[in-house]
């Protein structure tokens, strides 16, 4: 019998849990869940006979040893920050690794010790990263196989509220960790752009859009994502003239959100005075200029030359804002003010469903003619709970959990899924649980 080791049962692991759930009798496999919050995992494991979990502080080396050793194969969906304690783990007991989350660079540094141990580090394999590098390889290679030549990639993703549970005006909810939106795109985004490097940074960020349309969902507005550049030597395009990786959210988001990050409430990096006692409309005022007379919501609208009947202005007296209420946290930073303060306005409620929307953008040449060739994808959540975002980043995890266990990936080191012995299979059983691209293609004059 294979054991199969997860550490973390958040909100994406539903889908992965249960998918080697359903496959476990046939497998012969039996699954170990490990969190902190043991109700969670218990949740997501029911009473299923080839499956047990376990409450446990995953930064507790000896503890972690201790289940590592006596696994076949480790998934983390731990935080992003604890992967590498993981990865070193599985490396001392030669144990295979998949994560949905970027590679760091302490985790690629391990490249060599991994290799070495016979063992596959694979990360990125969730939606994005991980569903976006599948779909876009395998066009991108069934391009170059065609002899064409890629000018320009632009891919695109966004966690967004199924349009049919869209009741507020910032047309968005929380579909994943909050602290992570909150703190969404802190740096400096970089990318290439008709063979210039751009560079864009934090404070410009949400300014510097494109509009994208998909599918009949209508329009939407794209951020830049992070590090595009990294990936021109991942997707083997090293000499594209364009390469940009963003983010997805409605028309008019954008707008609004960089007021937060004008006023600096996105900050993460110092505490609050008397924070448990600051309300929701002291909070905004402490990062207004003083005025004498002006009432806080009136000092707003004049530092951002808005209207009490503008859009962006219902958007802010909509959360509550200009309120009186009180978030109660001790010793908070700015972020985690805002963030509390979201959570009680974004929150999915109990009948409410998400949607995961993705699109690549290809340009290429091909017999001397222009091409170009998008790609979109779009996911409904079923439940609340079964979202989307669970879906998309979990069944990947799994699959590719699958496939090693199977030895149909051959790779070793540390990884990320732009091979076709990982994309190819993973793509073609993604498709078969409603996780599939729609193709259109037009001759650019």
């Amino acid at each position: 019998m294979k054991k199969i080791l997860i550490f973390g049962a958040g909100r994406s692991s539903s889908s992965l849990i249960k998918y080697l759930l359903d496959s476990a009798n046939k497998e012969n496999w039996f699954i170990t869940v490990l969190d902190s919050d043991l109700k969670s995992a218990q949740e997501k494991v029911g009473k299923h006979p080839n499956a047990e979990c376990f409450a446990i502080d995953a930064s507790n080396q000896e503890i972690r040893l201790k289940y590592i050793k006596d696994a076949d194969i480790v998934i983390s969906m731990l935080p992003a920050s604890m992967h590498v304690d993981v990865a070193k783990d599985c490396i001392k007991f030669k144990k295979d690794l998949v994560t949905a989350s970027y590679v760091s660079e302490e985790m690629n540094n391990l490249n060599k010790k991994a290799e070495d141990a016979d063992v596959l580090l694979l990360n990125e394999i969730g939606l994005d990263p991980g569903i976006d590098h599948m779909s876009a390889m395998q066009v991108i290679d069934d391009i170059k196989q065609q002899g064409g030549i890629l000018t320009s990639f632009k891919s695109f993703c966004g966690g967004l509220v199924h349009p049919e549970y869209d009741d507020n005006p910032w047309n968005y909810k929380f579909t994943w960790n909050p602290r992570n939106v909150v703190l969404a795109g802190q740096g400096v985004a970089q990318y290439i752009e008709n063979g210039q490097y751009k560079y864009i940074p934090y404070n410009n960020l949400f300014e510097r859009l494109e509009n994208i349309q998909i599918l009949d969902l209508g329009d939407f507005e794209g951020y830049a994502n992070r590090d595009s550049l990294l990936y021109r030597k991942s997707y083997g395009l090293e000499n594209i003239q364009t390469l940009i990786r963003g983010t997805l959210r409605k028309k008019g988001y954008c707008e609004a959100w960089k007021i937060f990050v004008d006023l600096g409430l996105t900050d993460d990096t110092y505490q609050l005075k008397n924070s448990r006692e600051i309300s929701n409309r002291d909070f905004i005022n402490m990062f207004l200029p003083y005025h004498e007379n002006l009432l806080v919501e009136d000092k707003f609208c004049e530092m951002f030359k808005l209207s009490k009947n503008s859009d962006v202005f219902k958007k802010f007296e909509w959360l509550g804002i200009f309120s009186d209420d009180k978030q109660n946290i001790k010793n908070a930073t700015p972020a985690q003010l805002l963030q509390s303060i979201l959570e009680g306005k974004w929150r999915l409620s109990s009948d409410d469903k998400d949607m995961i929307v993705m699109q690549h953008q290809f340009h290429y040449i091909l017999n001397g003619e222009k091409f170009k060739h998008t790609s979109s994808l779009v996911v409904y959540g079923e439940t609340n709970v079964r979202t989307s975002m669970a879906k998309t980043v979990g069944l990947p995890v799994a699959i590719a959990a699958k496939l090693i266990l199977e030895n149909k990936i051959k790779s070793k080191g540390v990884s990320i899924p732009t091979k076709s012995e990982i994309y190819e299979p993973i793509l073609k059983e993604l498709s078969q649980n409603g996780i599939d691209f729609v193709e259109e293609l037009i001759k650019v004059n």
